[in-house]
């Protein structure tokens, strides 16, 4: 689906939500809120400019918007992996978004993400992966990397991987199997508008994904390793 479609569907009362190049910048209105909206189209790769982008905008709404909720809108095909990007240190770029995103939440921001098209790896990791909720579309394209580049880099035959992904989320891509493992929230259907007030009412701070993870089946040992670490 296009994002033009999904802003709609998200915000009735109206958005003025605009593409420059691969970046989403603008807001929209729900109800009787507005939310500031930034993200990415186009499959696009997330490398150092456009990563320092979205963390401007949302500086720039701590700074002029204060408490007003934000939505991260995803489509990204990962990190940028250019010479250019990888010489500016864009790990450190990376890092820069989530600070930001993290400030935005110790200062009364919640924060949204919903995947509306596909998210992988450090891309997402940066953006949506840092949101009080993260959601998906039902279609949306979610993993870190795909069954045939895991055979590649561990060695294992593809095959193999395949009965295992099969059995465990962890090794299966879709945003329902990251649902399974607590990494998303929910998948979003229908309303879309609703699901975004649901949402909003919900966003209180708090990490519940490995709550989630063990609860769901998907992924049983996130909490109870986190609580021995902290324990002992």
């Amino acid at each position: 689906m296009n994002w033009q479609a999904v802003a709609s569907r998200l915000f009735p009362q109206g958005h003025d939500i605009v593409a420059d190049d691969a970046l989403l910048a603008g807001t929209g209105r729900n109800g009787d809120v507005v939310f500031e909206v930034t993200g990415s189209t186009e499959h696009t790769e997330i490398g150092v400019d456009l990563a320092l982008a979205m963390a401007r905008r949302v500086l720039a709404t701590v700074r002029n918007h204060p408490g007003r909720p934000i939505l991260f809108l995803i489509d990204t095909a990962g990190q940028r992996l250019r010479h250019r990007d990888e010489l500016l240190g864009i790990n450190r770029y990376m890092g820069h978004l989530a600070k930001c995103v993290e400030l935005a939440r110790m200062r009364g921001h919640r924060v949204i993400a919903l995947v509306y098209d596909q998210a992988l790896s450090g891309g997402f990791l940066a953006s949506g992966m840092m949101a009080d909720v993260c959601a998906a579309l039902p279609d949306a394209e979610i993993r870190v990397m795909n069954l045939p580049a895991m055979a590649r880099v561990t060695r294992q035959p593809e095959e193999r991987l395949r009965a295992l992904a099969t059995k465990s989320p962890v090794f299966a891509p879709g945003a329902i199997n990251y649902v399974q493992m607590g990494g998303i929230d929910s998948i979003w259907d229908g309303d879309l508008a609703a699901c975004l007030r649901d949402a909003l009412a919900r966003a209180d701070g708090h990490d519940r994904r490995s709550e989630e993870g063990l609860e769901r089946g998907g992924r049983v040992l996130a909490k109870p390793v986190a609580e021995r670490v902290l324990s002992e």
